[in-house]
């Protein structure tokens, strides 16, 4: 049976479909502040920006090795999947809607966490143990505001919440159980391209953790390697501004207003590389060095 929600996700409205009960219970469980069943066409949000569709494929297929697809819209940007791997697909999915069509905000592939209103962005490729550590800091202190986007209002520091869950993979899975016993995690999509896939529902301590901007003080690049010493390289702009470009998704689609937006990002920032395997390493280092002296940091490395 066709289910329809809609789910309020500052700063975006999505309607989901699906026949999948792994799907539908995945976003209760998930989504369950902002999901909103839609019975016999009664909506509930003055707009939608996007329409999602996770289903069964048709025919013979949905009875013999099951499989999942997806559409946004009537778009289908991915090959189907192993119909246990239907809730990631929908996650990856909602990730390449934004990444491909979001045009109001700078977009970056990148963890977003802050301290109060002062945030830190994590840019980094798989495999770097980003969304370990943006578990560690989201569930010790600080205020998540995304784990894979950073939305950067042009030509501001400003950035803006897009909070979902963290996509955890392999080792962390059993680690961030261990971490947050008390925490909702999503059903395992076994056998992925990324391996064992879950999803960690987000900490929300208040409603406006969804709709209020922080501003950016630091860039962070965070490598993992197993016992290693944590190990800190401060970055030139060239520098800085070269690995960040590499993260973004749509800055040369925006034009002057990207690359300035990139620019000035860059230059008010504290910008640094760290190799570390210790998350409570990386915490102390943010929060006794970074944050507290980020402003002292961009004035003497950029005067």
């Amino acid at each position: 049976m066709l289910k329809t929600f809609e789910l309020a996700l500052p700063p975006f409205h999505f309607q989901i479909q699906t026949d999948l009960p792994l799907v539908v219970d995945n976003l209760k469980a998930m989504y369950g502040h902002g999901l909103l069943d839609v019975i016999n066409g009664h909506t509930h949000l003055a707009y939608i920006d996007y329409k999602l569709h996770i289903t069964h494929t048709n025919g013979f297929r949905r009875f013999y090795k099951p499989q999942a697809r997806f559409k946004c819209d009537q778009y289908e940007p991915f090959k189907p999947l192993n119909h246990s791997q239907a809730f990631a697909m929908l996650e990856w999915g909602m990730n390449w809607t934004i990444a491909s069509y979001e045009m109001e905000h700078v977009v970056i592939h990148s963890g977003v966490l802050a301290r109060g209103d002062e945030a830190v962005l994590f840019p980094a490729p798989p495999g770097s143990g980003k969304s370990t550590m943006t578990a560690h800091l989201a569930f010790n202190g600080w205020r998540l505001l995304s784990d894979e986007m950073a939305l950067i209002t042009p030509l501001t520091q400003s950035v803006v919440p897009f909070v979902r869950p963290i996509c955890l993979k392999n080792q962390s899975i059993a680690l961030a159980k261990q971490w947050f016993q008390d925490a909702a995690f999503s059903s395992i999509a076994k056998d992925t391209h990324k391996g064992d896939v879950v999803h960690l529902a987000a900490p929300v301590h208040h409603s406006s953790d969804l709709i209020r901007p922080a501003q950016i003080k630091a860039i962070v690049f965070p490598k993992f390697v197993a016992n290693a010493q944590l190990e800190i390289v401060q970055l030139n702009q060239a520098q800085a501004m070269h690995q960040l470009a590499d993260n973004a998704f749509n800055y040369s689609v925006l034009g002057d207003k990207g690359f300035n937006t990139l620019i000035g990002v860059v230059e008010r920032s504290a910008c640094f590389v760290i190799t570390y395997s210790d998350v409570q390493d990386v915490q102390a280092f943010l929060e006794q060095e970074v944050l507290s002296q980020a402003n002292d940091i961009v004035g003497e490395h950029y005067a």
